[in-house]
């Protein structure tokens, strides 16, 4: 059987149990695989069975594309063979770094082609953080917008750039590829573990990994986030990430695209709550996802009648507080549907269509993936680390970390894949996030979960944001804190201080008390995501007795305590 019809079975054998997920969870089998390149062996052949609507990118200062199935393997394979002109060979490792542009998906489509690795990376990074992924990654060359090319002139490392949008010194021009044919010829067959996307991870707790991904672990894993988000043939999905990330692949390319759905994005400059509400108004997008971030901000603004033809709701990157989860179910009469997954996995764990969303609930072990908690001694428990079986081994999971095989050994130790992250599961069999095993802490051997806490804080309207990590006490050793960062409209003072201590205090139980509250800017990773590590270790760092911050409150503070 070709590999086109290997991938294609196991697709629409998902497709056809979309309403049944325990029996796409037991009948689901990864594709058998030796080679297969999915830009030219699956995208190509639907651009030849169907000239259907792909990708429609929509720019905020005015303009948009709309382009086919066709149109995009015309325009990547002239993109494939001008990358091939200008030296890029198979193997080469591209860092890639642009915006939510026309540009993008060509490229990652025609890397893919040519069998040459992207390293996706987010226009943020500094000089410094750029030097060391273009060392660690040992980058040839770099595809970058005009807007920030300037970036790399005093970089050292040898590598060619390709720039696009301009004309520069030593540079190639991305827009010469429209020159070139239309034809594309692949100079041999791709093996299924030859690299393809390379992402380094966001580092909420260490320094970012390099996290090696081959032409199968993300095309071909991501048949179970496909399934998680629902998708199907002729859908419009717009998924809020930004690429540089995973996530970004995971929604804004191979799910969607698997799915034979269009991919929307909308190129704007900075991140509006109400222009993401505009835009879902203004444009047909059946399926939105966005990151628990993005969602805590658009119930603070007035969330109005639901989108027209809007259908599917989800949320991945971190848990999404429940009473976030009502607020849009109240207005749009959607339940927001959670995943879970890393970027060195597709989506694993997840509430697909036809499983009942439970409140709190990140879901249930997806397709192509057994999940189980295991405790401290590697028992199978009702909590424990999430960790992965790997017999057999999924497709969607990475190949490993470069460069660093003790760490690829403790990952994959004893049969699992070892996230890290701390769960536990119901009696309805539904996995409920805890948090990293780093930021979970005890409490007078109690184990405190930051996210439950959190979760609290944030129902109070004057709280847009929340991180709570453990904090010296000269009695208890250790009590819980939180850290606050307050909605538009708010300001920092000890009556508000007192007012949400009383309001933790009245739905948490004894032993979880939040025992201080400091207003501040929660530090965050470049991808956004709350940066506990960092608060946990200059608290932890601090002496017991020395002085407070200024806008920090305890509850000792208050007579009686609140």
């Amino acid at each position: 059987m070709l590999a086109t019809d290997t991938f294609l079975n196991a697709r629409d054998f998902l497709s056809a149990h979309r309403s049944d997920p325990e029996g796409a969870w037991r009948g689901f089998a990864w594709p058998q695989l030796e080679h297969f390149n999915w830009a030219l062996d699956y995208f190509d052949q639907v651009a030849d069975a169907a000239d259907r609507l792909a990708l429609w990118v929509v720019h905020e200062g005015g303009g948009e594309e709309r382009l086919s199935f066709a149109d995009l393997t015309q325009r990547s394979n002239r993109t494939a063979n001008f990358l091939r002109r200008i030296g890029v060979r198979r193997g080469a490792r591209i860092l890639l770094m642009l915006g939510n542009e026309l540009a993008l998906w060509e490229c990652m489509l025609a890397a893919m082609k040519l069998g040459a690795a992207v390293i996706p990376a987010t226009p943020q990074l500094t000089g410094a953080d750029l030097a060391d992924r273009l060392a660690r990654a040992q980058v040839e060359h770099v595809i970058v917008d005009a807007s920030h090319a300037a970036k790399f002139d005093d970089l050292a490392a040898p590598f060619s750039r390709i720039v696009v949008g301009a004309r520069r010194p030593g540079c190639a021009c991305y827009e010469d590829a429209g020159a070139e044919s239309a034809v594309f010829v692949a100079d041999r067959p791709t093996a299924r573990d030859e690299e393809f996307l390379l992402y380094f991870t966001s580092g909420t707790t260490a320094k970012p990994k390099l996290v090696l991904g081959t032409q199968q672990s993300y095309p071909v894993g991501h048949l179970s986030t496909m399934y998680w988000l629902g998708l199907g043939r002729g859908d419009l999905h717009w998924n809020l990430s930004s690429p540089g990330w995973a996530k970004h692949a995971w929604s804004s390319f191979f799910a969607p695209w698997n799915a034979e759905a269009a991919v929307f994005a909308f190129d704007a400059a900075r991140f509006s709550a109400r222009t993401v509400l505009d835009v879902l108004h203004a444009y047909p997008v059946v399926s939105f996802c966005a990151p628990p971030t993005v969602w805590r901000m658009l119930v603070q603004e007035v969330l109005g009648e639901r989108p027209p033809v809007l259908r599917e709701l989800a949320s991945a990157g971190e848990p999404l507080n429940p009473e976030v989860v009502d607020e849009v179910r109240e207005a749009w009469g959607i339940v927001i549907r959670e995943g879970y997954g890393q970027t060195e996995t597709t989506a694993v764990l997840g509430t697909p269509p036809g499983v009942r969303p439970r409140p709190g609930a990140i879901g249930k072990s997806l397709p192509g993936y057994r999940v189980v908690l295991l405790d401290e001694q590697g028992v199978e428990a009702m909590e424990g680390e999430i960790c992965i079986g790997l017999e057999p081994r999924p497709l969607g999971l990475m190949s490993g970390y470069a460069g660093a095989p003790e760490r690829n050994a403790i990952a994959m130790r004893d049969g699992y894949y070892h996230t890290g992250d701390i769960a536990h599961r119901d009696d309805e069999g539904y996995i409920h996030y805890v948090g990293r095993s780093d930021d979970v802490f005890k409490v007078s051997d109690y184990r405190i979960s930051p996210f439950e806490l959190e979760s609290v804080l944030v129902e109070h309207p004057a709280v847009a944001e929340a991180a709570v990590v453990p904090c010296p006490d000269v009695v208890r050793l250790a009590v819980p804190k939180a850290f606050v960062g307050l909605a538009a409209g708010h300001v920092p003072s000890r009556e508000l201080a007192g007012e949400l201590l009383a309001f933790a205090r009245a739905r948490l139980a004894p032993y979880q008390r939040i025992r201080r509250i400091e207003f501040a800017e929660l530090p965050k990773t470049i991808s956004g995501k709350i940066r506990r590590v960092q608060l946990r270790t200059a608290e932890m760092g601090r002496d017991p007795g020395e002085a407070r911050p200024p806008l920090e409150f305890r509850e000792e503070d208050f007579d009686p305590a609140p």
